[in-house]
């Protein structure tokens, strides 16, 4: 699925937003039972992202299972005066392994630029965290026909200089199919994501060629195989669909045979 030519492992990560108590463990360790056992031979790593304040607690149950844990947001610097702020420096220490900058709903909700988007993502480098860093057009822009050029400009202004394929994984999530249950066509997905890969590969070099392109917008149990297998789809950002291990399994078993 995903086919480009190259060996790329995919990922399907998790972001659970604003949900989640305690007692949601029960999800990420059916999550866990489900990675080592009847697909245990998975050829796609998961990601789970929870709340902050969940995230320490999953990682001492979790243990050194196959599902990774990543945070949904940090400040840019290590440490500082910054009420409320999570640095990636937290979230290393707590147990993640990567953390999502740039998501649309930071984007909006809290005005982030692309500046803010890039030097975030550096300070998840700074920490060894992988970046998972976010662009998408909204509808308006969709409709002007500027969503490759405004994609591609998030891209290019939101991508640290130092960027790999180790180190950052490009989500794109067009804004308009958060949440909304509508998704691009399957070939409107290849053009984007093939934009992409040629804007990557224009910017990093072989590195570009390497690096994991997320799709994420309403993706759900009865799409994610059409998306998945999509050229230059190298795996997905969930968002309410990964609330529940049931449902984010449904969608991880779109490489079960791969």
């Amino acid at each position: 699925m995903g086919k480009t030519g190259r060996e790329i492992r995919p990922l399907v990560a998790g972001n659970w937003k604003m949900n989640g108590l305690k007692a949601s463990l029960g999800e990420a360790m059916a999550v866990r039972d489900a990675l080592q056992g009847p697909l245990a031979s998975l050829p796609a790593e998961v990601m789970i992202a929870p709340p902050a304040t969940l995230i320490a607690g999953f990682a001492a149950e979790l243990g050194s299972s196959p599902v990774l844990l990543a945070g949904q947001d940090c400040h840019p610097k290590p440490s500082g005066a910054h009420t409320g702020d999570i640095a990636a420096e937290m979230l290393k220490d707590a147990g993640a392994s990567a953390v999502i900058v740039g998501h649309s709903e930071r984007r909006t909700d809290h005005g982030e630029t692309s500046a803010d988007v890039r030097a975030k993502a550096e300070a998840a480098h700074r920490a060894g965290l992988v970046a998972i860093v976010c662009i998408g057009e909204t509808h308006a822009e969709r409709l002007a026909g500027s969503t490759l050029a405004v994609v591609c400009g998030q891209l290019e202004e939101s991508m640290p200089e130092l960027s790999t394929a180790a180190n950052t994984v490009v989500a794109y999530e067009p804004v308009w199919a958060i949440g909304t249950g509508l998704t691009p066509s399957p070939d409107d997905v290849k053009d984007v994501h093939g934009a992409i890969r040629a804007r990557l590969v224009a910017q990093l070099g072989v590195e570009g060629e390497a690096m994991r392109i997320l799709y994420g917008g309403s993706v759900k149990p009865d799409n994610a195989a059409t998306l998945m297998a999509v050229e230059n789809v190298d795996g997905a950002l969930v968002g309410g669909a990964s609330l529940k291990a049931s449902d984010f399994l449904a969608i991880v078993r779109a490489y079960e045979n791969v």
